[in-house]
């Protein structure tokens, strides 16, 4: 699933296609190779998903000037490639989306420099989408929402007695916040009806809960040619993530053999550990999990004002749970 998927969505297809060179323009950075490798990662084929909530979300509103819409969604996914870049210094990470990362091109250093110019260019845009003060602090309240579900992971990392409630609660920093935020600004920004700016978080929460449970099942079971990064990632950066957290406690002692070994697992020991994931249920069970979430956001969703805009929020929805990449 990429970019194509929004021909199956003309309600908000154009303003995506509109938003692609605008996002381009947005980010002027001196240092030529960064901002080059910057656009090779806007260009290289992001799905635009928070963008396309957001833009959903407004059609339940008022029409308002279209550069607002524009700097709002923008905004959505400069926040999201920052967050990327930084994630890919944490993680090690030597590709994303096919294109070498800027900490392994330029290192560490220069790569969260290259995340905190992406912050920057982030309320730039928002300024251009909003004076409101509530909803700029709203967008405060998210990146501070986000950072601090990042750190948390790191309380997490090689931790054989992590919970289910831990991981949830560091997902929904993580990732499912940024969902929250597309839906909840869309709403705002064009003055929804009440209802639906009540719905907008709860529905990009559950949304981005189910999206990253099923990242986290292509880690273990996706093809890389199709996810365009390595299997087994989080891994072997000592991140416990859903499949492997539900079927650690079926055989503690058989995954402990390999997990004590911590950053020193070979290559082996990861598809050992692999296997045993699979032996012991763990993908099929957060598979199940990941299908709850996405039915909480497609009942929540149920309760939208009927129309084009609902039935195309219950479909993508829908959609993403079913993809491989």
């Amino acid at each position: 699933m990429d970019r194509q998927l929004w021909r199956q969505f003309p309600q908000v297809e154009p303003e995506l296609n509109a938003l692609q060179p605008y996002l381009l323009d947005a980010v002027k950075l001196t240092n030529q190779p960064i901002h080059n490798k910057i656009l090779a990662l806007l260009e290289s084929g992001g799905k635009l998903l928070r963008p396309g909530y957001f833009y959903l979300f407004t059609k339940f509103g008022d029409q308002i000037p279209a550069e607002r819409l524009r700097a709002g969604a923008a905004a959505l996914e400069i926040l999201h490639v920052g967050t990327l870049i930084h994630d890919d210094v944490i993680d090690g990470s030597p590709t994303r989306r096919g294109v070498r990362t800027i900490q392994m091109k330029y290192g560490q250093r220069n790569a969260i420099y290259a995340g905190d110019f992406m912050f920057t260019v982030y309320f730039d845009q928002v300024l251009k989408s909003t004076s409101d003060t509530y909803l700029i602090q709203s967008h405060i309240n998210a990146m501070h929402k986000i950072l601090t579900g990042e750190l948390g992971q790191m309380a997490l990392n090689y931790r054989e007695d992590a919970t289910l409630d831990a991981y949830l609660s560091e997902i929904a920093g993580k990732t499912a916040e940024l969902f929250a935020l597309a839906c909840y600004q869309g709403a705002m920004l064009t003055n929804a009806p009440q209802a639906v700016q009540d719905s907008a978080r709860p529905i990009g929460e559950a949304i981005g809960s189910a999206y990253q449970m099923l990242d986290d099942i292509l880690d273990y079971a996706g093809d890389p040619k199709k996810t365009r990064k390595p299997i087994l990632e989080d891994l072997r950066s000592g991140v416990y993530s859903l499949p492997l957290l539900l079927a650690l406690p079926k055989a503690k002692r058989d995954f402990h053999q390999y997990l004590k070994k911590r950053q020193d697992m070979t290559e082996a020991d990861i598809l050992a550990v692999r296997e045993l994931v699979t032996q012991h249920g763990g993908v099929e069970a957060a598979r199940q999990l990941a299908t709850e979430w996405t039915d909480k956001a497609l009942e929540l969703i149920a309760a939208l004002p009927a129309g084009s805009s609902r039935d195309a929020l219950a479909r993508l929805t829908g959609m993403l749970l079913k993809r491989d990449h």
